[in-house]
């Protein structure tokens, strides 16, 4: 199997679509030879910010010298991100072999009369055996939904769970309450491991708080409330939290104040299960860690920013941070989001502040919502919306709409999963208006 046939064979497999439950993770496993259970896992469950969080995490256990294994989803730019150490993809020939491996077993259990693996159990097993070839010290992985029947679960070594802000997503599976959701992702704590988690509503924290009592968790409460001299930026925030002075993080975002609180008492928690990071380690890793897509700068002249805002907790924390860096700013929104997401609410979250907004249907997704009917429901609250055909046609409109305003901000955001062709059109732009110009000729 090659690059371009195992990606075929990853198309292919969105056939088998999303199945909860663990038996079947159970099953693949299992002829895989188990390869979870020689690892140290920090769990990551919620709503918005795991990727951030996982991001901070990681990339200060990196800094420390820790070899740290990755597993993440969605990707923005490239399949393979989905599994890192070090920060760096898996090599091609390595994801092709694994592949190869886990096709014969998935088929073996068709043949068998077993259910099929689905893309994200396949996913998940692959990210389990490379981390185990590659003797990682510890693997930081997060939820791909909920938590209890997630294929992830099936660990049993977990160091910490980690909770970051939960909220109302994915009802129908999920359950309609915060009560209900937060039972389904309070199902990654095991017996023993140490729970960390932000500050989350009464609700959600008697849940967390039961269920670590339950498993016999210490559990430790990060309150980004208690952050103090916070100073916000553009590329640039410091505050200060407990015994840490004057701390810098690169990631944009009143938001990331939080994330960045929590990933703090991770790290915390694990100096006291032998994972040592110095002080040094600890500032060095917050700076250097990035997390593309959200409240990401692609672009400066116009301002061009990046958001996976795709529900409305995480479309309101979008609206924070307009109102903290863009006051008086013109701003101009790209919206393409998934039908089964509440949109409505993401709309009513952010309309205010744009003076137009284009909606477009993301690309290759068969979860998309029609940009047609994205701008109808626009229509409802604001007056000046145009739908685009294309990711291009959405690019080139808010490119003439900001002409060489230095006071416009551009804002694409919704779903992750056109985000990252949109940011290839924006840095290949040039060229590409280019090629289109002669193909038309």
């Amino acid at each position: 199997m090659n690059y371009r046939e195992a990606m075929e064979y990853v198309e292919y497999l969105q056939r088998y679509g999303s199945v909860p439950g663990l038996q079947n993770m159970q099953r693949l496993c299992e002829r895989l030879g188990n390869p979870q259970e020689g690892l140290r896992f920090v769990h990551i469950a919620g709503t918005n910010g795991k990727g951030s969080v996982l991001a901070y995490v990681s990339t200060v256990l990196q800094t420390a010298g820790y070899k740290v294994g990755r597993y993440i989803s969605p990707t923005i730019l490239d399949y393979r991100e989905r599994f890192q150490i070090g920060g760096r993809p898996i090599a091609k020939t390595t994801l092709c072999r694994y592949l190869e491996r886990i096709k014969e077993i998935a088929e073996q259990m068709e043949k068998e009369g077993l259910t099929h693996p689905t893309p994200f159990e396949i996913e998940t097993a692959i990210a389990f055996l490379y981390f185990s070839d590659k003797k990682c010290d510890i693997v930081v992985l997060e939820t791909g939904l909920g938590g209890s029947l997630d294929a992830t679960n099936i660990i049993n070594t977990t160091v910490c769970a980690v909770f970051t802000s939960i909220s109302m997503d994915h009802m129908a599976i999920l359950g309609d309450s915060l009560e209900k959701i937060a039972k389904q992702k309070s199902g990654i704590i095991k017996d023993n491991c140490h729970v960390v988690t932000c500050r989350q509503k009464d609700e959600v924290m008697q849940v967390i708080g039961n269920a670590a009592r339950e498993h016999g968790c210490s559990l430790t409460i990060a309150d980004s409330g208690k952050a103090s001299h916070i100073k916000y930026g553009l590329g640039k925030q410091y505050f200060s939290y407990g015994d840490y002075k004057k701390l810098e993080i690169t990631m944009s975002g009143q938001f990331q104040i939080d994330n960045a609180v929590l990933a703090i008492e991770v790290i915390n928690t694990l100096q006291s299960k032998g994972f040592k990071v110095s002080e040094k380690q600890l500032r060095a890793g917050l700076i250097q860690t990035t997390w593309l897509g959200r409240f990401s700068i692609i672009e400066k002249k116009p301002l061009f920013i990046v958001d996976g805002a795709h529900n409305e907790d995480a479309a309101k924390r979008l609206a924070q941070s307009i109102r903290l860096y863009f006051t008086n700013k013109r701003i101009i929104y790209i919206m393409g989001v998934l039908a089964d997401k509440e949109y409505d609410k993401i709309i009513q979250a952010t309309y205010e502040f744009a003076q137009h907004i284009i909606t477009v249907k993301p690309p290759h997704n068969t979860r998309a919502l029609d940009g047609y009917e994205l701008a109808n429901a626009v229509k409802d609250y604001h007056n000046s919306v145009t739908v685009a055909d294309s990711l291009m046609e959405a690019v080139e409109m808010a490119y003439l709409l900001a002409g060489k305003d230095n006071n416009t901000v551009i804002i694409a955001f919704g779903s992750l999963s056109y985000l990252g062709e949109l940011i290839h059109i924006v840095e290949h732009k040039d060229a590409l208006r280019g090629d289109s110009h002669g193909r038309s000729e």
